[in-house]
């Protein structure tokens, strides 16, 4: 497996794993909820479901975001390169390495560090459409791309 699919690889595997967490979680307030609708009756009980309520649409809402998260690496084709830089590029600079697709953070490759970016990110509009050997001038640092996959 090259470097692009292991990165591919491990940003898919975050976001199943955040989508599994949110679900148990939604289950976990659904059954809070039915539990709180057996239970007690009057104004606690009312704002005890009130609250179970919020917090299963703030979870519905982490559901949504994590389910677009998969849909933008479903748009990264982990076998393709190219000379600019875009979704689902590699990118090596003379300072830090990035893989243009989800931001998860830092991923480690056979000991190279790698920032799984979103391109929506400040440094990642500033890397789109750049190729090898541009300057990028990042929070008053300036490096230079060295390598595209």
């Amino acid at each position: 497996m090259n470097i692009k699919q292991e990165l591919y690889s491990q940003c898919l595997n975050f976001v199943k794993s955040r989508i599994e967490a949110i679900k148990r979680n939604i289950e976990e307030i659904q059954q809070s909820l039915l539990s709180e609708i057996k239970s007690s009756a009057g104004d606690k009980h009312e704002t005890g479901r009130a609250m179970i309520q919020l917090e299963r649409e703030k979870a519905g809402e982490q559901l949504r975001e994590a389910e677009a998260l998969k849909e933008v690496l479903f748009k990264v084709n982990p076998l393709s390169t190219t000379l600019k830089i875009t979704l689902g590029s590699v990118v090596y600079t003379s300072d830090l390495n990035y893989f243009i697709a989800i931001s998860t953070g830092q991923i480690r490759i056979n000991g190279i560090a790698f920032f799984a970016i979103s391109p929506q990110t400040p440094i990642g509009q500033k890397l789109i459409g750049k190729t090898i050997g541009d300057e990028v001038v990042f929070r008053d640092k300036t490096f230079k791309i060295t390598k595209v996959e």
